[in-house]
């Protein structure tokens, strides 16, 4: 007898049947599902859009530099406006390796309507061999016959070449005639031609070298020279030479320090807003985890059957974690159409730095990385299977017998739930790995801090649920519904836990964002008006300065009580760092640090005194007492000594405060762009500013703007305003997706439960009180979820705002907590999560009694 077959395997889901089943659940669950997709889509589209917008801008401004700076190797920088000697050049020009040396004088200058301007004064014939588009191509009078060109022109000491963005927004023509102020001098040229190599809105003009200096008063100073190196030499060999025969006021830059220099302008800004981008991501995961848990819970008799038909336990793991994967690629593939939207229409309103006002001009063109796209599309891939496996594992282990009794009720809950171990150590690991300093200059154990945080911080619901839930039990004699409320919600905890999750991931990260810009807004608000105690302060344009004397007959105006003039500039100490500002200030008798919000200790300087604000102190390592040197003046070094430390939120790269008298000394510099008027008693600001105005030479007047203290503080607040463009956005939208998960949570929980109503009803229960009853359970998870989340929320904003800020902007503030908004979100949870049940019930309790329990028929 021939041996009977054993038992085949158990058949596996084919794709039709998986296709099926995917499609019924997302029909018959639309609006979870498609909270869950857009919640996904929302997460990439953020992290998309930032990246696209600042890969276009700063591959504009890439370009720009590239259009300046030719085909030169190599570069050789002024430390400051004040240049170098220029006996430099022919030194450098006669090293081994080096082709071609072109010299530049680079100036800010104005012209007589108020447009700024960089002016460039290049040697035509070496520009010629190095930076041949910044000679221009144009021609006088567009080039008639016995026109000059535009090569010919630029050795006419009276002739200038304009970028297009120059001539549009000065408005002026070739063949005009335009007047320009830089270094305190004037000067009138004649427009020959136009700058077509030059790209971006940079409004650049060139003229002749020996124009330049003479003009402007620049003899025997430099700011620049672009180097060509000989074919085939050894570059590093070279720029040893070159630096080893540089003074110390001038640096060596390569186009890769250029660039990382470029980049850290607006690297702390924008990795913050792409971590934030992706933590909304994983407030995305949580509502996957929520929506598929809530989908396993509905459909465990579909399981069973499976499950009793021959599906293996791992089938039913399989089907949840592709479920996943397609909720993942479907939000993901709409994230990527919704960041690309995004990236134009915030390029198009805020241009390339998103409001930060890192990069000036206008707006970029997008730039779309298909890498980028990639890795941001499958991070959102994997953060929606992330958030089914837990679910998917749950429908692994669904006992058949009892789900096909027991039908779509929740699975059997022990009374007593374990303490959250695992929860609580995610929570010290996030309080551990917030203390950690930054890694390349970016607080990646900060933001590793939030997401444990906010992992272990959603783990405790069901443990945080029972506690909160406790001290309602012992209420005596509640009215019905409130008592089977509280009875369901202490007798699920793990229930409760999936519809709070999501409610806590995105209450506390928008929770987290507001109370961070909050504290950083009150911040600034209080340091503007500690650092604007005058009534007026004044500001020349670029290239304007008021020499001694017009300090002098400005000072003796009887409209004021007390001017003090002050001056700044910008200095280089590191090539692949933005430079400092510098500035002098102080009155006779007064330090340079009188009236300073200084923090920290000050000490008594033994020499020159300097006052540094906090991001120069984080960024180059400095304390009270330090001694540093600064490259200031034609051939000086001045050696100063740290006297304090002071907050300062306007220079993210650093700021440095010189008594006047020093920076005079130093410098040999005595003119003055800035003034700080205080008046004399009963004099109107109004009067006051026409009385200065009247005192100024006539060449300066025009180019002096006066403002009140209220004027600066309103501009500068909506200057931050602007640069929290996004922050404000992200919180909108982690409000809105927070309020749509809450909503859609509560529906597919409330309608899972008919069966439950139909028997309540069997019992005696009206549907009047099943309403009240689902209305007290919304209302109090919504509680408890605004208060966890509120919390958490808080507790992250700590981390934002004392490791995240410093060690990416360098700068700190005090805590505030926006208590309007606050309140407002507590109680719009609570009122969304309760009419998002009672809606919910209506149609669940609509059917009868009868009907509602036929499955135990």
């Amino acid at each position: 007898m021939a041996a009977r077959p054993g038992p085949a395997p158990p058949p596996g889901l084919s794709p039709r049947l998986l296709v099926w089943m995917v499609l019924g659940e997302w029909r018959a669950q639309p609006g979870r599902t498609l909270a869950a997709i857009l919640a996904i889509a929302v997460g990439v589209g953020l992290g998309l859009a930032i990246h696209l917008v600042n890969r276009s801008a700063l591959d504009e401004f890439a370009g720009a530099i590239r259009s300046v700076s030719g085909a030169a190797d190599l570069q050789v920088q002024a430390a400051s406006s004040a240049g170098f000697d220029e006996d430099l050049y022919p030194i450098l020009a006669r090293l081994d390796g080096v082709a071609t040396a072109s010299p530049v004088v680079e100036l800010r200058a104005r012209t007589d309507g108020g447009e700024p301007l960089t002016v460039l004064g290049l040697d035509p014939l070496r520009a010629a061999a190095v930076t041949p588009n910044l000679l221009g191509g144009g021609a006088v009078g567009g080039g008639g016959e016995g026109g000059v060109t535009t090569a010919e022109a630029v050795f006419d000491l009276d002739a200038i070449t304009l970028s297009p963005a120059a001539l549009q927004q000065s408005g002026l023509r070739v063949g005009d005639q335009v007047r320009l102020s830089a270094a305190g001098q004037s000067a009138s040229f004649r427009i020959v031609g136009i700058l077509e190599g030059v790209s971006g809105d940079r409004a650049l003009g060139v003229i002749d070298i020996a124009a330049a200096q003479w003009r402007f008063d620049q003899l025997g100073r430099l700011h620049r020279l672009d180097l060509r190196l000989s074919p085939g030499v050894d570059r590093s060999a070279v720029e040893r030479t070159v630096q080893a025969n540089l003074p110390a006021e001038a640096a060596l830059v390569t186009p890769q320090s250029e660039m990382r220099r470029t980049e850290s302008l607006s690297r702390a800004y924008r990795v913050n807003l792409q971590m934030l981008a992706l933590v909304a991501l994983l407030t995305g995961g949580f509502l996957v985890y929520s929506a598929q848990s809530l989908s396993v819970t509905r459909r465990r008799p579909q399981f069973a059957l499976l499950r009793v038909l021959g599906l293996p336990a791992r089938g039913m793991l399989g089907q949840v974690l592709i479920e996943g994967v397609v909720l993942g690629l479907a939000g993901a593939a709409l994230g990527v159409v919704l960041g690309v939207a995004l990236a134009e229409l915030a390029l198009r309103l805020l241009g390339g730095d998103l409001g930060g006002g890192y990069f000036s001009g206008g707006r970029p063109p997008l730039v779309f990385t298909p890498v980028a796209a990639a890795i941001i599309f499958g991070l959102g891939v994997a953060i929606a299977v992330l958030g089914s496996l837990f679910p998917a594992l749950q429908a692994e282990r669904i006992p058949a017998a009892v789900a096909l009794k027991t039908g779509s009720g929740e699975s059997a809950e022990t009374a007593g739930q374990p303490l959250p171990w695992l929860s609580l150590g995610l929570l010290a690991a996030g309080g551990l790995a917030a203390l950690g300093p930054p890694v390349g200059g970016v607080p990646l154990f900060g933001y590793g801090a939030i997401a444990l945080i906010l992992a272990g911080g959603v783990g405790t619901m069901p443990w945080l649920a029972r506690g909160l839930l406790g001290p309602l039990r012992r209420l005596r004699s509640p009215a019905p519904p409130i008592a089977l409320a509280i009875a369901r919600l202490w007798g699920a905890p793990r229930q409760a836990a999936v519809a709070l999750c999501g409610i806590v991931a995105s209450t506390s990260l928008m929770v987290a964002m507001a109370v961070m810009v909050t504290s950083f807004r009150g911040s600034v608000e209080d340091w503007l008006v500690q650092i604007l105690p005058a009534d007026i302060y004044m500001r020349l344009d670029p290239g304007l300065t008021l020499d001694p004397e017009a300090q002098a007959r400005l000072a003796a105006a009887p409209e004021a009580a007390a001017i003090e003039f002050r001056q700044s500039f910008n200095l280089r100490l590191s090539p692949d760092r933005p430079p400092v500002q510098v500035s002098a200030r102080g009155q006779a008798g007064a330090g340079a640090g009188e009236g300073l919000p200084l923090v920290g200790r000050q000490v008594t300087a033994e020499g020159l005194p300097a006052w540094i604000s906090e991001p120069m102190a984080r960024l180059y390592d400095l304390s009270p007492g330090d001694r540093l040197t600064l490259p200031i003046g034609p051939g000086a070094q001045a050696q100063v000594t740290v006297a304090g430390v002071w907050r300062d939120y306007s220079n993210q790269f650093g700021a440095l405060i010189l008594d006047q008298a020093a920076y005079t000394a130093l410098t040999g510099d005595a003119g003055r762009a800035e003034a700080a008027m205080t008046l004399a008693p009963g004099v109107e600001p109004a009067t006051a500013i026409e009385a200065f105005r009247a005192r100024l030479p006539p060449s300066i007047a025009g180019g002096a703007d006066f403002a009140e203290p209220r004027e600066i503080r309103a501009v500068a607040l909506r200057i931050f305003d602007r640069s929290f463009a996004v922050t404000y956005a992200l919180e909108a939208i982690a409000i809105l997706v927070g309020l749509a998960g809450v909503a859609t949570t509560f529906s597919a929980q409330t309608l899972a439960r008919r069966k439950e109503f139909g028997m309540l009803r069997h019992v005696g229960v009206r549907r009047g009180q099943i309403m009240q009853m689902l209305a007290t359970e919304g209302a109090l998870l919504g509680a408890v979820g605004a208060l966890a989340g509120l919390t958490l929320g808080v507790i992250m904003s700590q981390v934002l705002i004392h490791v995240v800020n410093p060690q990416s902007f360098n700068w700190t503030m005090e805590t505030r907590l926006p208590w309007p908004l606050l309140a407002s979100l507590a109680a719009a949870l609570v009122a969304t999560s309760a009419g998002a049940a009672v809606l919910a019930g209506r149609g669940a309790v609509a059917d009868s009694a009868v009907r509602a329990v036929r499955e135990d028929w």
